[in-house]
């Protein structure tokens, strides 16, 4: 549905985007994710035909992109994370406007935006204008209108930034259904544990760059942390974070109020060994547990960033 091939786009000296690719197959959500300034919104903004590059190739629906190829233009949706709606319409006119662009036959226009506006869950203020809508209002609003003519492939840049939880878990839904129904979804967030939970695959960004892609499990076996044990130990003694470096494939320990966080490499038997040095040192502990890297783990790791830096 879409490629993306070493694409190159510079503003004067700064590289934007170097030689970055990007490929989403049919009916798949991918995470675009990356610190800000990584380059995110202009990838994007070349996909969709706003920004001429300077070399590199994009293809969607396997044809070159173009902006005068408004054939391609009606299968697309972009909801942008900045709320673009008229503030002086109404619920129900506004998501027409936007569905007017690209349907113009009336009939089919009115049964469009009945079930836009149904599918984010506006029924009741179809005649609201945008300043009696609270938030989380505004923000289904902004899908509404792009998501009415039904694209085949639909861009969401940050969808759920500063809505309540009630309006999140409904527009993570919504994405979900969107991909059922056969939509390829580009979604980029800076909530992580929202990415791992919602997308098939994965591109972290940075510096224009696309420095690891694929499924969670292609992610995890890219970095040097595999798994990472918690335990909670009943006897302590003051060596003991050191100690726990003694343990064959421990890269990191990381001491919390009453607990130990212990990273280890790409071997395995880690909780073996650990159980093993709890004994030989004759310790008791009261919860131990194991889990593999998290999407936030392997981004930092691989950024050396917080994303919101």
């Amino acid at each position: 549905m879409i490629s993306v091939e070493k694409l190159v786009k510079r503003y004067g000296d700064v590289i934007a985007l170097d030689h970055f690719s990007f490929h989403a197959k049919k009916n798949e959500i991918v995470g675009l994710l990356g610190p800000n300034g990584c380059g995110k919104t202009t990838a994007i903004n070349c996909m969709l035909s706003l920004l001429k590059f300077d070399q590199g190739d994009i293809e969607l629906f396997g044809e070159p992109v173009n902006p005068n190829n408004n054939d391609i233009k009606r299968r697309i949706g972009i909801v942008p994370q900045e709320i673009a709606i008229f503030e002086k319409l109404t619920v129900i006119e506004n998501v027409d406007f936007f569905c007017g662009l690209y349907v113009k036959d009336k009939k089919e226009r009115e049964e469009l935006v009945a079930e836009a506006i149904s599918f984010v869950g506006l029924d009741k203020y179809k005649k609201y204008v945008p300043k009696q809508l609270s938030g989380g209002l505004k923000r289904r609003l902004n899908i509404a209108c792009g998501i009415a003519h039904k694209p085949d492939i639909l861009f969401l840049d940050e969808p759920t930034v500063a809505v309540d939880a009630q309006s999140r878990n409904f527009i993570l839904d919504g994405v979900k259904k969107m991909k059922e129904s056969g939509t390829t979804v580009v979604y980029t967030t800076h909530y992580l544990e929202e990415a791992e939970d919602l997308c098939d695959t994965f591109v972290i960004m940075d510096n224009g760059r696309n420095i690891a892609s694929g499924t969670l499990d292609d992610l995890q076996k890219s970095i040097s942390t595999t798994e990472s044990i918690t335990i909670k130990f009943i006897t302590d003694y003051d060596t003991l974070s050191q100690d726990l470096y003694t343990i064959p494939n421990v890269n990191q320990v990381i001491r919390n109020k009453d607990s130990y966080n212990i990273q280890f490499d790409k071997h395995s038997n880690n909780m073996t060994k650990l159980i093993e040095f709890v004994e030989k040192n004759a310790l008791s502990y009261s919860e131990i547990r194991s889990e593999q890297p998290s999407l936030s783990n392997i981004f930092l790791e691989l950024t050396g960033k917080e994303l919101r830096d």
